[in-house]
C-alpha cells in the first residue's frame, strides 16, 4: 500500500502544468489517499465523487467536494459534482456517455 501511495502522490506531483482530475468510486481510505496525491500540486482540477455516503455522519465517505476544496485537495476554481447513486450504476452510464459522445453516437 505504500508503495501505491507514493506512486499516486508521484504522479500528481509530476503532472506539472497539465490538469489533473479524480473520480472517485465509493470513499474510504483510496479516496482519502487520492485526494491527498493532488493535495501535494494545489489540488485537483476536476472531481467526481460517485458513492451514497451522506455528509451527516462525518465520515470521509460522505463529504462533499467542497470539504475537499477547504483542504486544498481540489482547487477552488476546480469542476466538481458528487453524484448520489451506487458506483456499480452511475459509473458505467458515465463511461459509457463519454465514450459514445467521442464516437458520435448515442447510448
Amino acid at each position: 500500500m505504500t508503495s501505491d501511495i507514493r506512486a499516486m502522490s508521484g504522479e500528481s506531483v509530476h503532472a506539472g502544468p497539465r490538469k489533473t482530475g479524480v473520480i472517485i468510486l465509493g470513499g474510504g481510505m483510496p479516496k482519502h489517499h487520492i485526494c491527498n496525491a493532488n493535495m501535494m500540486r494545489n489540488g485537483a482540477d476536476f472531481a467526481v465523487f460517485i458513492n451514497t455516503a451522506q455528509e451527516f455522519d462525518g465520515s470521509d465517505s460522505g463529504a462533499h467536494p467542497d470539504e475537499a476544496v477547504s483542504w486544498g485537495k481540489i482547487r477552488g476554481s476546480a469542476k466538481t459534482v458528487k453524484v448520489h447513486c451506487d458506483a456499480t450504476i452511475a459509473f458505467p452510464l458515465l463511461v459509457a456517455e463519454t465514450f459514445a459522445s467521442r464516437r458520435g453516437g448515442t447510448c
